[in-house]
């Protein structure tokens, strides 16, 4: 059964790498219009222009699809919710992993991109988004074998609190900077500590409940053995 359960994890990361790759190459169609000179910041005219709701749709379309692969590997909730973030994270890194093989860029983790653009736009440094994209894969990893062994992931108060704490801090942290977005200008420095912090909120978020379930399971998994 384990073997199914890696089989399924492997062509959903496949599915998510190769999307990642569609994605890409229509961001090097992209640059080639709105960035002939090189993609840099300040921003030109890609943010506002009226055509940008096209991508907002396809970024809409991307989560569909994730969530539909996602539908179809997973039985139960939280299962399913491991596949999707598993994909999440593995076409987030194979996004950047592409355009690095096609375009040599980023020429580092720290160049800064546009993340997304739903509901506003999002910028922030490559890092950014690559880091809460490895603790996706691990902790989606980790739910789709603890459902596989019959334990029940229930995520506690506190872990939800944890969670939209995170959320908060990193969504602020890509999107407080107004004057480089909607006024094109350069860029404030990022703010690093809002990335660990959240990081940190994140990952206390999914194992405060998944050792709170390790701990109310060992006794009937011990009964089962």
């Amino acid at each position: 059964m384990n073997n199914n359960i890696i089989s399924k994890i492997i062509w959903v990361s496949i599915f998510a790498a190769a999307m990642a790759y569609v994605e890409s190459a229509v961001v090097v169609y992209l640059r080639v219009i709105f960035h002939p000179d090189g993609f840099e910041f300040p921003l030109k005219k890609i943010i506002n222009d009226p055509n940008i709701i096209v991508e907002v749709y396809r970024e809409a379309a991307t989560l569909v699809m994730l969530t539909a692969v996602a539908a179809i590997a997973g039985k139960k909730f939280w299962e399913r919710f491991g596949y999707f973030i598993i994909a999440f994270g593995v076409w987030d890194i194979f996004y950047y992993v592409w355009l690095k093989v096609i375009l040599d860029w980023p020429a580092s983790l720290f160049d800064w991109d546009v993340l997304f653009l739903i509901p506003v736009t999002w910028i922030g440094p490559v890092i950014a988004p690559v880091s809460v994209s490895v603790i996706m894969i691990v902790c989606g990893i980790i739910l789709i074998f603890t459902n596989q062994k019959g334990m029940t992931f229930k995520p506690v108060f506190i872990s939800y609190l944890l969670l939209l704490t995170g959320t908060a801090v990193i969504l602020y942290s890509f999107t407080s900077d107004t004057n480089a977005t909607i006024n094109l200008g350069m860029p404030k420095p990022y703010r690093y500590d809002l990335l660990i912090i959240s990081d940190i909120l994140f990952i206390a978020s999914f194992f405060v409940s998944y050792f709170k379930m390790r701990r109310i399971s060992s006794p009937s998994l011990a009964k089962r053995g």
